[in-house]
């Protein structure tokens, strides 16, 4: 299907887009008025419309599967249909909320504990009395995060509710940063004061970890609902979630992108036949992801990398994800090896907490049936 671009989208003429539906312009002109597709004026002649492709894509996509009960709960497992009700983030149109407020925006002013306030209803100040841990200082910022969520789980200590949801979001700040507490010090700069000497630090800190804070209900955010369905402890729903952002397909990723940005500084080339490097191409953000974009405001690439990353958005149709601009972050504060997956862990503990707590207030177990395969 030949593409156009305008206004941001990638469009196609309606002839095209009825040919991919098996349509007519009818019942194409009903799909524009129902909002599921998306309409913009031809560029060259005004009497004309251009429809977005996505759009078109994703209806052709459910007509081939059909609407049978089996195929809808199918689709929900791959970027598919909504699973679970939720009013904590939404995503639409390249942008995201959290509780209906633009999270670039709030990002630019919030701290941490604000987002965890929005998010979850959680009030976490720097001060919030801590459980006792032995801090291993030699691990990396995630496998410190990882062994106090287990600690915690395997504890005995008691309370699953807002307050021990405080004490567990400032845990994971300290473990994290890898430093003795300071009940003075927000969770960016804990972390900022531990990590780097660069004096723009804390703020690119804190930007990145309210960006991080939720994102819907992607891999981990589902993780830690369903063990949080199951009954689990408070710590042990936030292990699922944690393990599951360890995964390469998702917090991982970043990592991954350190590496591969390593190695294109030592002279390997960017990419190979056409595939996308760690760190690129985002399945709701074919323009581009929001949070990377206002990472790179704040903190801009240097020429050099300027000119890499134009290079595989051209050669691969894919853009920088969030992974991207945290290993971005990581290496231009000079970070300890692993801190933008840190910033990642940390930033969606809000998120997880938030997922918990509105999971728990449902009442109701996630168990899903499996369908014969083929």
């Amino acid at each position: 299907m030949k593409n156009q671009i305008e206004g941001g989208y990638c469009t196609v003429a309606s002839g095209e887009a009825c040919a991919r539906l098996g349509i007519s312009r009818d019942t194409l002109y009903a799909y524009v008025s129902r909002g599921l597709v998306r309409v913009v004026t031809h560029p060259a002649d005004a009497r004309k419309s251009l429809y977005d492709r996505r759009d078109i894509e994703s209806l052709s996509a459910r007509k081939q599967r059909g609407r049978s009960r089996r195929a809808v709960a199918a689709s929900t497992i791959d970027w598919g249909e909504p699973v679970l009700s939720s009013k904590i983030t939404r995503i639409a149109d390249g942008r995201f909320f959290y509780r209906g407020r633009d999270a670039i925006e709030l990002s630019r002013t919030l701290t941490l504990e604000d987002a965890l306030q929005s998010l979850a209803r959680v009030r976490c100040r720097p001060d919030t009395p801590l459980p006792d841990f032995a801090m291993p200082k030699a691990a990396r910022p995630f496998d410190r995060i990882l062994l106090a969520l287990a600690t915690e789980t395997v504890s005995g200590r008691r309370g699953n509710g807002r307050p021990r949801a405080a004490q567990i979001a400032r845990l994971t700040a300290l473990c994290a940063a890898g430093c003795d507490n300071d009940p003075k010090l927000p969770a960016h700069d804990l972390l900022a004061g531990a990590w780097s000497r660069d004096i723009a630090a804390a703020d690119l800190i804190r930007r990145a970890l309210v960006l991080c804070a939720d994102h819907e209900l992607n891999a981990s955010a589902y993780a830690a609902r369903v063990a949080a369905s199951a009954g689990a402890s408070l710590p042990a729903s936030l292990l699922a979630g944690l393990s599951t952002l360890s995964g390469s397909l998702h917090g991982g990723l970043t990592s991954l992108c350190r590496r591969w940005m390593d190695a294109v500084e030592s002279g390997e080339p960017p990419h190979t036949d056409g595939r996308p490097p760690p760190g690129f191409g985002h399945p709701l953000y074919p323009d581009g992801d929001p949070r990377t974009a206002e990472i790179l405001l704040h903190r801009p690439l240097a020429t050099k990398w300027r000119h890499i990353l134009d290079r595989v958005v051209d050669e691969t149709g894919s853009r920088p994800t969030l992974d991207f601009g945290l290993a971005h972050l990581e290496r231009s504060l000079d970070l300890p090896q692993s801190a933008g997956l840190g910033i990642f862990a940390v930033g969606r503990t809000a998120g997880w907490i938030a997922h918990i707590f509105e999971q728990r207030e449902t009442g109701r177990l996630i168990r899903p049936r499996a369908a014969e395969g083929d």
